[in-house]
């Protein structure tokens, strides 16, 4: 069952590939905001997935995320969220992400729980459109 206070952690490592220059998010290789992003929507989405009913997952519907500081190549990220609502099929949490000195990035994160099976059956119907 659902209930405020689920966290989730991961981490990941910074590397040229998720880098702003190489996502084309800007042109120094630092840590780039959609990397940061994913980290935090991946956090989010696997720290409740064993809590949903079979054939269930979570869709991200809105971010609200500040990104405060730069971290270099070969610094490690990591992030943590915590589910802080629960509104029917609507999740929030608060996420934050550090690296290996500070807090680089903060914010809220919108997530709606689907059938994934009828979610990608409707994405699918945009083909035969």
């Amino acid at each position: 069952m659902l209930e405020t206070g689920i966290k989730g952690e991961q981490q990941v490592k910074v590397i040229y590939e998720n880098s702003a220059a190489a996502v084309g998010s800007g042109l120094l290789e630092v840590f780039s905001t959609p990397a940061m992003i994913a980290l935090m929507e991946k956090t989010a989405s696997e720290s409740v997935q064993a809590y949903l009913d079979e054939g269930q997952g979570t869709v991200g519907t809105e971010l609200r995320i500040r990104h405060l500081a730069a971290t270099p190549l070969g610094m490690t990220v990591r992030c943590e969220s915590e589910l802080t609502r629960v509104d029917g099929r609507r999740l929030i949490f608060s996420v934050k992400a550090y690296d290996d000195a500070e807090l680089i990035g903060e914010g809220e994160h919108e997530r709606f729980i689907i059938n994934n099976e009828r979610f990608m059956g409707k994405a699918q119907a945009k083909t035969q459109a």
